[in-house]
C-alpha cells in the first residue's frame, strides 16, 4: 500500500470535514443536476489539499437531485421523502469520487445506507483507517435516518472521527447580522459563538448540527466555496469566512 503523504507543515488542521449542499455542485447559478466544470473545479481543490497531507472528510447534499423537506412540503411522507433525498446524496457522491479519482486522488464513499454495489457501509474505524491511508472519504446517505439534515450527518460524522474543523462551503463570504442579499448594510462576523449562532436562529446550518458540534467542541468555518483556493486557504489558517466555536 502506498503509504499517506506527510502533512506540510503550513497546514493548521490534519484533518478536516467539508460539507458541501447539492446546489453547490449546480455552478453560482444553481439549478437542478450536476455542472461538470464546478465539479471538476471542486474535485481539484479537493485533491490539492489530500497531496499536500490533509485526511480530508466530504459530506455531499442532494438538493440539486431531491430535497426531502421540500418534497414534504407537497404531501410526501416525511420519511419517504427523506430517504429518497438520501439517495440523492449518494448520487452526488459518486459523481464526485469519479472527478477525485480522475484528479488522481484514491477515494472511498462510505453510505449510512446499504448499497454495497457502488458504496461501502459505513464503519468508523473503517473511515478513519482510509483517512490515514490517505484516503478522501466522502459520506454520503447522511446519517441513514429520516428529519435529520445532511449538516447534521457532517456535524456527526466529524465528531466521530475527531475531525479538527467542519468546514461549511456556501454561496456568501461568511455569517452575517442579516441577509445580505436583502440588505447591502449586511456586517459579516468574522467570528461568532455557538449560542448566539442558535440564539439568532441563522439559517446558514440547522440548529441540531451547531448542537453537535458545541456539545463536542468543534469548531465551524463558514466560507465561500466559489472563490478558487479558499478551502486551501482555510486549511493553512487564513482567517476567512466567519469562524463558529
Amino acid at each position: 500500500m502506498i503509504p499517506a503523504p506527510l502533512p506540510d507543515p503550513a497546514l493548521r488542521y490534519r484533518r478536516i470535514v467539508l460539507k458541501l449542499s447539492g446546489e453547490a455542485l449546480c455552478g453560482e447559478d444553481g439549478g437542478f443536476g450536476i455542472r461538470l466544470e464546478t465539479l471538476q473545479r471542486v474535485a481539484g481543490e479537493i485533491s490539492e489539499l489530500a497531496r499536500l497531507g490533509v485526511q480530508v472528510g466530504v459530506v455531499v447534499g442532494g438538493g440539486n437531485i431531491f430535497r426531502g423537506l421540500k418534497g414534504a412540503s407537497a404531501g410526501m411522507d416525511r420519511s419517504q421523502s427523506d430517504y429518497m433525498g438520501m439517495l440523492a446524496t449518494v448520487i452526488n457522491a459518486l459523481a464526485l469520487q469519479d472527478a477525485l479519482e480522475k484528479c488522481g486522488t484514491p477515494t472511498r464513499v462510505m453510505t449510512a445506507l446499504e448499497i454495497r454495489q457502488v458504496a461501502e457501509p459505513y464503519i468508523r474505524r473503517r473511515a478513519m483507517r482510509h483517512l490515514e491511508h490517505g484516503n478522501v472519504v466522502i459520506f454520503a446517505a447522511g446519517t441513514g435516518n429520516p428529519f435529520f439534515s445532511t449538516d447534521t450527518a457532517a456535524a456527526l460524522r466529524a465528531a466521530e472521527i475527531q475531525a479538527q474543523v467542519l468546514l461549511k462551503a456556501t454561496k456568501v463570504d461568511g455569517i452575517y447580522d442579516r441577509d445580505p442579499m436583502r440588505h447591502e448594510d449586511a456586517q459579516m462576523f468574522s467570528r461568532i459563538t455557538y449560542d448566539r449562532f442558535l440564539a439568532d436562529r441563522i439559517g446558514v446550518m440547522d440548529s441540531t448540527a451547531v448542537t453537535l458540534c458545541r456539545e463536542n467542541r468543534l469548531p465551524i468555518r463558514v466560507f465561500k466555496l466559489m472563490e478558487r483556493g479558499n478551502i486551501l486557504r482555510v486549511c493553512k489558517g487564513d482567517e476567512i469566512g466567519t469562524i463558529v466555536e
